[in-house]
């Protein structure tokens, strides 16, 4: 347990670098949406980026804020980027109180990357090019960081064993000294 204490303060510690890196991507210029995206390329996130969505080809609706912090729907549209099959885009076009797609029809887009649970990245646009309200991107400083609390929590839990530990021992002694030296022995009473 104490080791996984260890493992919890050196996660915080990476997480803390990560969450410096991605916030310093935010002050980097522009880059153009990326082709292809390695699975953990922390050097796209949170960077702005300018893409060109040929046309939407599917529609979902996460729950999502706006730049007002009003909880609804934030629209995200696949997009094709190129030829049929390519790695296409996944662009957050805006916000609304209603889950149903806006009619975007595609078209430039600038706005910021951020993590997406099923397609790695999306951009979430700043233009709102749907005439929607533009949806928060959210900052690094949000990413979640419980890792020294955690840390806490298993040192804790140690110590908590270590006591039991001791008392068990402790108690194991006192049953040894109350016993008669012929039962602690072994031997049954009267000498048989």
């Amino acid at each position: 347990m104490t080791a996984l204490g260890v493992w919890q303060l050196q996660r915080a510690q990476w997480k803390n670098g990560l969450i410096a890196q991605l916030d310093a991507n935010r002050g980097k210029p522009a880059i153009a949406w990326p082709g292809l995206a390695a699975a953990k390329d922390e050097s796209l996130l949170y960077r702005r980026a300018t893409g060109f969505c040929l046309e939407p080809t599917a529609w979902r609706a996460i729950a999502g804020r706006n730049l007002q912090d009003q909880p609804g729907w934030s629209h995200i549209a696949s997009c094709r980027t190129g030829g049929a099959e390519g790695p296409g885009m996944e662009v957050d076009v805006g916000w609304s109180k209603a889950g149903k797609a806006p009619a975007w029809k595609g078209g430039s887009v600038e706005g910021v990357i951020v993590p997406d649970r099923e397609h790695r990245i999306r951009l979430v646009a700043s233009n709102a090019p749907a005439g929607l309200p533009p949806s928060q991107a959210g900052l690094p400083s949000d990413l979640p960081n419980n890792h020294f609390f955690y840390a806490l929590q298993w040192f804790f839990f140690a110590l908590a064993a270590g006591v039991i530990y001791v008392l068990a021992l402790r108690k194991r002694q006192q049953s040894a000294v109350a016993l008669p030296p012929s039962v602690a022995d072994g031997k049954p009473e009267g000498g048989r």
